[in-house]
């Protein structure tokens, strides 16, 4: 069942709307697409806030000559069990990794994850990206290929 389309309007200092649009264009969408995808993000991110089943990526940045931290990190992720369902490591120099963890769980305990994996010594900077996870929600489908909560891993070697 589709929604109906409601009209409104919105006030917004010229200046903020010229930045909009400016996005907008480089989109290349509408006001109203830009506008909704806007509220779409905002709206699954309120939700993600309470104690609820969430789907994310946690991104860390490393200095990997910080003894012992290699280490600690995995041990980290291994006593997590299944709330890691991917890793990708990438050296991005001489002294500094990007790993980012692909974790499934509650809202709450994975914010606690990545505020103690942030908080460690020798991660310089990193961020936790999180979406609802609702359950039920049928495969959805790619053009060739379809989704069916299966996992692909992609190796990545070293950037250059």
């Amino acid at each position: 069942m589709k929604d109906d389309l409601v009209r409104f309007g919105v006030a917004m200092e010229q200046s903020l709307l010229t930045d909009f649009d400016a996005i907008v264009e480089a989109r290349g969408v509408t006001r109203s697409e830009a506008l909704r995808d806007l509220v779409r993000a905002e709206i699954v991110r309120s939700r993600a806030e309470k104690s609820v089943p969430v789907v994310g990526t946690l991104t860390l940045v490393y200095d990997h000559h910080v003894r012992e931290l290699t280490e600690r990190l995995t041990e980290f992720q291994h006593r997590l069990g299944d709330q890691v369902r991917a890793t990708l490591h990438i050296h991005l120099d001489e002294d500094r990794c990007l790993e980012v963890i692909v974790l499934r769980g509650r809202s709450d305990d994975l914010q606690s994850v990545a505020e103690r994996l942030l908080a460690t010594r020798g991660v310089t900077h990193g961020r936790l990206e999180i979406v609802t996870d609702e359950p039920g929600v049928a495969p959805h489908s790619h053009g060739r290929h379809r989704h069916h909560g299966h996992k692909t891993i992609r190796r990545q070697h070293r950037l250059g």
